[in-house]
């Protein structure tokens, strides 16, 4: 039996509800209104000249997002990139650190329509975008590595085709490396989010060129 999840088909693993109690998937985790574009010039990781792409294996040093505006410009310009097409992203921090919301702009900079529910029940959404196909992923509740082959998964990571995924760790040994890894954690005053960016891959390198 087929069991490879495809864009604009159906996963087998629940209906994409809501969880009330997983606190990234709310419509933004940021409560701090829009910055003003010269403070977002400031302060946007990837947008001035003085930032360069890492050496592979080595981590950013630690970046800053004000609020909202400044994920969605990071996302926007990660999807003008010609190496996002076949990208593996995994995306790492605590609920309610900004990772469903990063993917959410991210997507919507790609291209994609109505709307993107977060895959914690569903584990995979797939979405057909204009230029290719992307996956997102969500192994927050993730318990079963039967489900890796069953489902799929090991399958979608091996082809072509954007793949996001949160909560990584929770399928370490099963998931390929990453090409880029984005670290969100909250800062002391709960708008902000302190960013770190590790390419671990050429392509990873080249994202953030």
């Amino acid at each position: 039996m087929e069991s490879v999840v495809k864009p604009g088909e159906q996963t087998g693993f629940g209906a994409g509800e809501v969880d009330a109690g997983h606190s990234d998937l709310g419509e933004s985790e940021f409560a701090r209104p829009f910055l003003q574009l010269g403070e977002l010039q400031r302060t946007i990781a990837l947008g001035t000249g003085i930032h360069h792409a890492p050496i592979v294996g080595t981590a950013s040093r630690p970046l800053t997002w004000q609020g909202e505006e400044d994920t969605r410009a990071f996302a926007e310009r990660l999807a003008a990139h010609p190496a996002i097409a076949d990208a593996f992203i995994a995306l790492h921090g605590d609920l309610g650190a900004g990772k469903t919301t990063l993917v959410r702009h991210l997507l919507r900079a790609l291209g994609a329509q109505g709307r993107i529910k977060s895959p914690t029940y569903a584990v995979v959404e797939p979405y057909e975008l204009p230029a290719h196909a992307a996956w997102h992923f969500d192994f927050y509740r993730f318990d079963d590595p039967r489900e890796w082959e069953d489902a799929g998964l090991r399958d979608i990571f091996a082809g072509p085709g954007l793949k996001l995924a949160e909560w990584p760790d929770k399928v370490a040994g099963l998931l390929p490396t990453a090409d880029l890894d984005i670290h969100l954690a909250l800062a002391d005053d709960d708008l902000a989010r302190a960013v770190t960016l590790r390419a671990n891959t050429p392509r990873g390198a080249e994202l953030l060129a």
